[in-house]
């Protein structure tokens, strides 16, 4: 028997052991994502070895990496299908239409980090306030769709870097190729004046070096993950074309058979390693910057040193990417103001800015 067939044959081992209430459970966790990839190394593989610790061995894993059981986007499905009882991520963008409002955090903001984002979408997880229907957030996007969620540490602040194009005036956006990665980047990237490409970020190594894109919008602390770090040259930085949030997901199923000592150690492992995995984000900006400067000639240039034309004009695609977003997701039947709002008092409490004009016009 190959270590694969090895795998899932205590995989289904371990999905028939969920099927009547016990004390001990070994559980399938899995993750789309590759193992050197910050929400693996640094939250899926952290969390389910402090679960196996905490628990004294009464919870167990079988742990599956790079989509070798469940491919991104397709996390809900397995869950809710019992082929895996843990999602490390699930990452909600990827699941178009199914959790609308949990884009809410790729929103452009200023003087954001990924501590400050993990701490105020957590609190929007938990927030009591009903935004529609009397509906919270998180009755919302997580509570009927058989599963519990936890919020990840959130990604460190998403940059525009290109590899030979310097953005330096609101002109130099005009048709240029950049990666987006989701629908809000889309939106930014237009806004801009430049030419979105949306790509998964895979591809991106091979888009960057053939000149597909000239650029992308993606974490610094990522770079290393898809092995970009040697094409990228040209950084601005101090503006956060916002930062991707997700999920740490369990099946309702799963979390019924954990008795109450369980759950408690479960909901306050995940929200400490959250914070943790978000300080790693953060920390994880300063060593790529620095590895890049020194090794690849890379260059990172804060908004504030650009023209005041240049800073206006991304405040400007900032602003009305906001506007943008919520006009969209309201039109489809979402409470997206309602969102953006509460999830901006919590930026705001934790000392993140927004673009100008934003909260005016929601009425903050």
């Amino acid at each position: 028997m190959n270590q694969f067939s090895g795998k899932l044959l205590a995989a289904a081992l371990a999905a028939a052991s969920l099927a009547a209430p016990a004390t001990a459970a070994e559980l399938i966790i899995s993750t789309g994502l590759g193992q050197p990839h910050m929400w693996v190394a640094h939250h899926m593989n952290p969390f389910a070895d402090a679960i196996e610790k905490g628990s004294n061995g009464n919870i167990t894993f079988t742990r599956f990496y790079a989509g070798e059981l469940t491919s991104v986007g397709r996390e809900l499905d397995a869950l809710t299908s019992g082929a895996i009882q843990v999602a490390a991520p699930l990452l909600a963008p990827y699941h178009e239409g199914q959790f609308p409002l949990s884009d809410v955090t790729q929103l452009p903001t200023y003087g954001t980090d990924s501590p400050m984002v993990t701490r105020a979408f957590q609190k929007l997880l938990d927030s009591d306030v009903e935004l529609k229907d009397g509906k919270t957030f998180y009755q919302y996007e997580i509570a009927d769709k058989g599963i519990r969620a936890w919020a990840l540490g959130a990604t460190a602040p998403y940059s525009i870097s290109t590899v030979k194009k310097v953005l330096k005036e609101p002109g130099d956006f005009q048709g240029v190729p950049l990666r987006a990665g989701s629908a809000i980047h889309t939106i930014v990237l237009e806004k801009l004046g430049s030419t979105p490409v949306t790509l998964p970020g895979p591809q991106a190594y091979e888009a960057l070096s053939r000149g597909t894109i000239e650029g992308i919008i993606i974490a610094i602390s990522d770079w290393p993950s898809y092995s970009i770090q040697q094409l990228l040259r040209h950084s601005i930085t101090d503006v956060s074309i916002g930062h991707w949030e997700s999920y740490l997901a369990v099946s309702d199923a799963m979390w019924n058979g954990l008795t109450d000592e369980q759950k408690k150690l479960w909901d306050e492992t995940a929200r400490r390693i959250g914070a943790e995995n978000a300080q790693m984000w953060e920390t994880n900006v300063g060593v790529v910057k620095e590895k890049s400067i020194a090794d690849d000639g890379g260059s990172f240039v804060a908004v504030g040193e650009l023209s005041k034309e240049m800073q206006d004009h991304i405040g400007k695609a900032g602003a009305e990417t906001w506007f943008a977003w919520i006009e969209k997701t309201e039109a489809n039947g979402h409470p997206a103001m309602a969102t953006a709002k509460l999830y901006a008092e919590l930026i705001m409490a934790e000392g993140g800015k927004l673009p100008e004009g934003v909260a005016a016009y929601l009425g903050l």
